[in-house]
């Protein structure tokens, strides 16, 4: 017995010995997935190939682990467009890249400032006099806005083209709200903002029509003018004016008709073109049939790391919605980005500071926090400016107002200047249930905002009174940047979005001008004769950075694309839906005074579709089930 005990404690000690040692081994493994990153020097003599199978977007979304495993399914891949840019750039000086090739088989879009910028950079490449590749399987707007800057582009035999031009269907609810008998109590200052009129309205009002249009038609002139300027020979007139006859003219075959019409300039599937590429830049056979020698993105970005000689200019990111608190990157959470700003202030390692703006508002009080934060810089003396992207309308432009100079690009929206609240109550919706409410109240306000029972007059009166207030603060602010009166600005404002190129000529904004010229002019004024932009908060902890390359690992192809007309318009469609359940969020969550422009959703690619873990799901089947 004293023997079956010996043997039972050395087997246990063996035990717990191998349990320790897998303990060890696991967390090295852990710590060593964490750290890892590209290597330098893999770059090889060749292509470099761009696979962009996934959306361009000004800044990457953090990736949460919990909700991707619950999700079931990874999230859309995003490419950072000065990244992409900045790559594609290097690379017209580097002796080791022969071509640059983009793959947008599973692209699935960008807006158009950020499309423009690579389409600068791919032109550089060209006067280089080194070839730019674009093969697609279907090209649609942002797609072709590329292969307009390219020196060859192909299509696949059973793809094509197809231009659709901004614009498309806005979503009402009033007669749904009205046939459930909900009540949505709204509050606003702005004739042309339009974003409450889903939940009032049962179409878009003549104002936001006029508005719409204006804004279509400019970011469209600019789009023409950008491919015809790139590709003269490309017949936009031909392609939009009457599809149909334009795809019989080639007895329906679409990647001959994209051919004629100068869209594109080949038709070859992948192994076809991959062997087009070996031609020019060498043959790998060990990549089958159709490989060529090439280096991935990742690879020379980790190759060609941004400069970081001179002085440092803080480069600040507001990007997506406006929310309080610690949200993003990604989301503009207005505590962590003015957290941001005012540690690069007290670490006086910064020379200026440059606020990227690439939002369509939100949230007042997030926008004011980020704002203040803004205006105390400049407080200190650091040369402050402002550069917008595709987006800086409503609370967008609310955060560039403290800004000394304001750059922007012809297609950038902005404006939008108006407030904004709504809240639903469902008293009638209960009634019909059996529902009521009764209760105490010692003031007028006791229990407001009552969804239940409804809201107060006191409560309303109380409620508009507070959006008139922030418009009012809202025009003295911006007045107060643009030296204007709040009357001058009132007459542009009233929530009307500008396009870039209108809204320098009303003095919304200072100048035209990319982000490296917001950097340069700040560092001019810092009086810094070298310098190089740092992005502040855009580096990820070791999580974030893991589960970032494996979901944006750019040498697969995989993708929720589609690959056909059909396919792809069947995508926007079920992207619609999913936009009624974002709409009925919006009303459902009661979050305050906004500074929000909801109409700039319908101006850049539809979003992608929530994710659908169990959590998900259950989040938005609560708001149906409190509408329903």
């Amino acid at each position: 017995m004293k023997f079956a005990r010996s043997v039972w404690k050395v087997l246990v000690a063996i035990k717990d010995g191998l349990v320790l040692l897998f303990l060890l081994l696991f967390f090295w493994v852990l710590y060593a997935a964490l750290t890892i990153r590209p290597v330098p020097g893999q770059v090889h003599d060749g292509a470099l190939t761009i696979t962009l199978n996934g959306s361009v977007v000004e800044e990457r979304s953090s990736l949460q682990p919990a909700q991707i495993l619950l999700s079931g399914e990874a999230p859309e891949k995003e490419f950072q467009a000065r990244d992409v840019a900045r790559a594609i750039e290097a690379a017209a000086d580097d002796t080791r890249i022969k071509a640059v090739v983009l793959d947008l088989e599973a692209f699935t879009g960008g807006r158009q400032v950020h499309i423009s910028r690579i389409g600068a950079a791919m032109d550089k490449v060209r006067a280089a006099h080194k070839p730019v590749l674009v093969r697609a399987l279907l090209y649609t707007d942002d797609a072709v806005q590329l292969a307009a800057h390219s020196s060859e582009a192909w299509v696949d035999p059973i793809g094509g083209a197809v231009v659709t031009g901004p614009g498309g269907s806005q979503l009402y609810y009033k007669a749904l709200m009205d046939k459930l008998k909900i009540k949505a109590h709204i509050f606003k200052v702005g004739t042309y903002k339009s974003a409450v009129e889903p939940y009032a309205r049962s179409d878009a009002s003549p104002e936001a029509k006029e508005n719409l249009t204006a804004i279509y038609g400019a970011l469209w002139n600019a789009w023409k003018a950008d491919v015809k300027k790139a590709r003269p020979r490309a017949d936009i007139d031909l392609v939009t004016r009457n599809p149909a006859q334009w795809l019989a003219q080639s007895g329906g075959d679409m990647a001959q008709a994209a051919v004629k019409a100068g869209l594109v300039d080949k038709v070859g599937d992948k192994v076809a073109f991959g062997k087009r590429v070996g031609d020019l830049v060498g043959h790998d056979l060990s990549a089958g049939d159709g490989g060529y020698k090439g280096t991935t993105l990742a690879q020379y970005l980790a190759d060609k790391p941004a400069p970081k000689t001179g002085k440092a200019i803080a480069v600040v990111t507001v990007a997506g919605t406006i929310v309080d608190g610690e949200a993003g990157p990604g989301t503009a959470g207005g505590t962590r980005i003015a957290d941001l700003i005012d540690q690069a202030v007290t670490s006086g390692n910064y020379a200026a500071l440059v606020v990227r703006v690439d939002s369509p508002g939100g949230s007042v009080t997030a926008a004011e926090r980020i704002r203040a934060a803004i205006a105390r810089a400049r407080a200190k003396g650091l040369p402050v400016a402002v550069s917008m992207a595709n987006l800086a309308a409503s609370g967008g432009y609310w955060v560039s107002t403290p800004a000394q100079r304001v750059f922007a690009e012809p297609a950038t929206i902005t404006g939008s200047i108006g407030v904004f609240a709504v809240i639903p109550s469902f008293e009638d919706t209960l009634a019909n249930y059996g529902v009521t409410a009764d209760g105490v109240r010692t003031t007028p306000l006791s229990g407001q905002p009552d969804i239940v029972g409804g809201l107060s007059p006191e409560f309303e009166a109380l409620s508009q009174a507070s959006v008139e207030s922030y418009y009012a603060r809202f025009l003295r602010l911006v007045a107060d940047a643009r030296h204007k009166s709040p009357q001058d600005i009132d007459k542009i404002a009233q929530g009307r979005v500008w396009d870039g190129g209108t809204a320098r000529q009303l003095g919304l904004v200072d100048q035209f001008g990319e982000l490296e010229d917001a950097v340069a002019w700040a560092a001019k004024a810092a009086k810094a004769d070298s310098w190089h932009a740092e992005f502040l908060g855009a580096n990820p902890g070791s999580w974030q950075g893991l589960l970032a390359d494996l979901m944006n690992d750019d040498s697969s192809t995989e993708s929720r694309a589609a690959g056909d007309v059909t396919g792809m318009l069947a995508l926007r469609q079920q992207a619609l839906g999913w936009r009624v359940l974002s709409d009925l969020a919006r009303l459902n969550s009661a979050v305050g005074a906004q500074v929000y422009c909801l109409e700039c959703g319908s101006l850049g690619p539809v979003a992608a579709r929530p994710a659908q873990g169990l959590v998900a799901q259950a989040s938005w089947l609560g708001v149906v089930g409190k509408l329903f």
